[in-house]
């Protein structure tokens, strides 16, 4: 059951289920918090925390949550030559310190990729999770796309799969009906150019503030995660170790806070692309545009189009590589 798959090895309905559940502690907070300085509010500041949810306990960073959720999804993907998208994620609860996570994994497609000259065989698995607190309810469902390779370089296992079942879109009503019944007056700061209301459309949006790739392993280690090319180079098809893409994604999270004070949280992601690799030591830009705001009671769902840069050439601040494209939404006060 825990042995590194291969390509070959997969069938559409293999579980991978039999995983450690995680207790979402202080200490997974503060080392999350450590590596990527988020500024979401509520996870933060517990008082203002109470005060909008109503619930005593401090609430987990959307970023922990997902990263902890997807080191439990690992054990399928422990060969991955690269995560190549996320589709449909929900975040259908919120998450508190003291929570249980149980993620349960199953295989519901796979593709393998058209040969190349000089490329040994490869494929893709698309994997659906479903994520459950302690209590059995629903934290999080969604899709991921690891690209594994063959055990034999010259495989045709004729698996050509569609992949529809990833849904692209999630229904605004699906997102409404995620957003939990939390005080959001409350939580409007004082500047009302931050406020739902006044939010610019399709204007692009840039953190000015890039940040250095580091402690890419830790992150790794501490959510359980079991992809051998996050943490040993000569597993990596780039000859160095590629950076897990959750640490990608965290840090455009955490990057967007700065510029928008009154994102409240994450309610969704409807893709997000990994388009070219992250190594440690990559200095990431980001940017946001605002496509679509939807209102609710006090507040909106706002979707936006992140993109984040990678730099690497220090003597070119000009030379970018794209290599993040996420389209999600975030609730707004």
């Amino acid at each position: 059951m825990f042995d590194a798959p291969w390509f070959e090895d997969f069938s559409v309905g293999n579980d991978y289920s039999e995983v450690p559940a995680v207790t979402i502690t202080e200490g997974h907070a503060a080392i999350h918090q450590a590596i990527f300085g988020d500024r979401l509010r509520l996870p933060l500041d517990h008082v203002l925390s109470q005060k909008v949810t109503g619930e005593q306990r401090a609430l987990v960073n959307p970023s922990l949550v997902c990263n902890m959720a997807i080191g439990q999804t690992t054990i399928p993907s422990q060969r991955v030559m690269g995560n190549l998208f996320y589709r449909g994620l929900v975040f259908q609860k919120p998450v508190f310190i003291g929570d249980t996570l149980t993620t349960s994994t199953k295989v519901v497609g796979l593709k393998q990729n058209k040969p190349k000259p000089n490329r040994p065989a490869s494929g893709m698995v698309a994997l659906e999770m479903h994520v459950k607190n302690q209590h059995g309810e629903t934290v999080l469902l969604f899709w991921r796309c690891p690209m594994i390779p063959c055990r034999d370089p010259k495989a045709e296992t004729g698996h050509n799969d569609s992949f529809d079942i990833m849904p692209e879109l999630v229904p605004l009503e699906t997102l409404k009906g995620a957003v939990p019944n939390w005080d959001l007056n409350t939580f409007q700061t004082t500047n009302s150019a931050h406020q739902f209301k006044n939010l610019p459309l399709n204007q692009l949006l840039t953190v000015e503030a890039r940040d250095t790739v580091t402690l890419a392993p830790e992150l790794v280690r501490m959510t359980l995660n079991m992809a051998m090319t996050h943490t040993d180079a000569t597993r990596s098809v780039y000859g160095k170790r590629l950076v897990y893409g959750g640490h990608t994604i965290s840090m455009a999270a955490a990057q967007l806070s700065r510029i928008l004070p009154n994102m409240v949280t994450i309610v969704g992601w409807f893709h997000c692309d990994h388009v070219a690799p992250v190594f440690e030591q990559d200095i990431l830009r980001t940017q946001v545009t605002l496509d679509e705001k939807h209102a609710i009671t006090n507040g909106g769902i706002v979707y936006l189009h992140v993109e984040t840069y990678a730099l690497r050439d220090l003597s070119d601040p000009t030379a970018e590589t794209k290599v993040l494209d996420w389209t999600m939404a975030a609730l707004f006060a």
